[in-house]
């Protein structure tokens, strides 16, 4: 088998002088007289490598293949480059075509909207632009997970399918294996002792409900997986098919709850910087120029922390256009949300004690009974970034407000129990994927940094 060197470690300059082998797609060609070049990737970093062709070794017949999306096998040896683009390049010896490429191909060109490339997702992770969300997104994981095994939690993995809407938007996508042509019928409805759970069934919205119980025995644990919304807004911000990271804690109260997304966000941060260097680098010229100064201030500075009352208030009293004006009790806007983090406090900004009548039931009711230890993180460029809360554990007081929000109590009697038998205090959050890394690479659309993304309307 022939060894194959990646190009990082050839740009890193661990094989100067050496003779290697490269495979990798070429992203830009061009003949001289006297010489050839080509541009190479093979994923493992956003830099191109030079490939230097000797026309004498390579006459025409043999580079009729070497065009922009053929995949090649290149072998020759490390030399100092004379461009002032790279450092090194490739003296090529040997050349072969391994995937090649017809007219046909669509990505020619160096420079192609965002637009266009979401036509194409089984495509577009060949730019340099998706090639380097792809390579933070991979980090970005492996930073969570690594981050709550040093912190002592376990993960679980929760059901995708689920009879229960967490949230209680009603936003959920139904599942069923009955005939939708010839629905069978029962006292004119639908007969869902014929489907496949005997009841109704969706895809989750959350895996919050079902980690709780495993908090509540194990102490701290997280689930990170795919969940489904069928909301149908249709912004640079939503998604139907996404992936949370949902922690719950016992024995943690807000202030601890909020205390640790603070620490997890930071870290991740400097996970980032630390392995994608490059990455960032690129967004910085080539998407969001301030990207360098949101990570040291993110690093540097502690979040910012207001009620929600206090936040209204200063919506209301700010010298700006909104397109609407809160009232106590009405639901933040996402432009309201970046405001706060963008303008006024210029950092990510906790936003805490929201009216109870806008919150999920399962949220701790604060003393003053008209609002909910709730939290949420607002973040420059992306508006929430995470939900949180301290759970209602009180088991009259959690009845209670399923009843007010007209929940099924039966589908929630397990819920409830956990309540009855040896419950305790504790919080969680839940946190958007997808909107972290928007916030870490700045990428302004969601359906940028998902590798096929699932939206209204629409199913790339």
């Amino acid at each position: 088998m022939i060894r194959r060197h990646t190009i990082d470690s050839i740009l890193g300059g661990a094989h100067t002088a050496d003779t290697v082998t490269v495979y990798g797609w070429v992203k830009t060609a061009r003949t001289g007289k006297s010489v050839a070049f080509a541009s190479l990737n093979d994923g493992s970093t956003t830099n191109n490598l030079q490939a230097v062709f000797d026309r004498e070794i390579f006459p025409h017949e043999k580079l009729s293949g070497l065009l922009t999306g053929a995949c090649i096998r290149i072998t020759g040896e490390v030399v100092e480059s004379q461009g002032r683009e790279q450092s090194v390049e490739i003296a090529v010896k040997e050349l072969e075509i391994v995937g090649p490429v017809d007219e046909e191909y669509p990505l020619q060109k160096k420079r192609h909207s965002m637009e266009f490339l979401r036509t194409m997702p089984h495509l577009r992770s060949r730019t340099n632009t998706f090639s380097s969300v792809f390579r933070v997104s991979h980090h970005l994981s492996t930073a969570i997970c690594r981050f709550f095994d040093e912190n002592g939690f376990f993960n679980v993995h929760t059901p995708f399918i689920t009879e229960s809407d967490c949230e209680g938007a009603g936003e959920t996508f139904q599942l069923t294996t009955l005939p939708l042509d010839m629905l069978p019928v029962k006292n004119g409805k639908p007969d869902y002792d014929k489907d496949y759970f005997r009841r109704k069934a969706f895809l989750t919205v959350s895996g919050q409900l079902e980690a709780e119980p495993f908090a509540l025995s194990l102490g701290k644990v997280y689930t990170f997986g795919p969940t489904f919304r069928a909301d149908p807004s249709d912004t640079r911000i939503h998604g139907a098919e996404f992936w949370m990271l949902e922690p719950e804690m016992a024995f943690f109260d807000l202030e601890d709850d909020m205390n640790l997304v603070e620490k997890f966000v930071k870290y991740t941060a400097a996970c980032l910087m630390e392995k994608c260097s490059d990455d960032i680098a690129f967004f910085s010229k080539f998407f969001e120029k301030s990207l360098p100064e949101r990570y040291k201030s993110l690093l540097e500075n502690d979040f910012g922390r207001i009620t929600y009352t206090e936040a209204i208030k200063i919506i209301q009293s700010a010298e700006r256009k909104f397109d609407s004006i809160p009232e106590w009790g009405d639901d933040l806007a996402t432009e309201h949300e970046r405001f706060l983090a963008e303008e006024y406090f210029s950092k990510p900004v906790f936003v805490i004690d929201y009216p109870a009548s806008m919150k999920p039931f399962y949220m701790y009711v604060n003393d003053d009974g008209k609002t909910v230890g709730a939290c949420d993180l607002l973040a420059p460029g992306v508006g929430e970034l995470v939900g949180g809360s301290q759970r209602e554990h009180r088991l009259p007081l959690l009845e209670k407000r399923a009843i007010e929000q007209g929940l099924d109590m039966e589908t929630y009697r397990w819920y409830m129990e956990l309540r009855r038998w040896g419950t305790a205090p504790h919080a969680g959050f839940g946190l958007g994927f997808e909107r972290l890394l928007m916030y870490l690479t700045g990428m302004d659309n969601i359906r940028d940094v998902m590798p096929f993304p699932r939206t209204f309307g629409k199913m790339y």
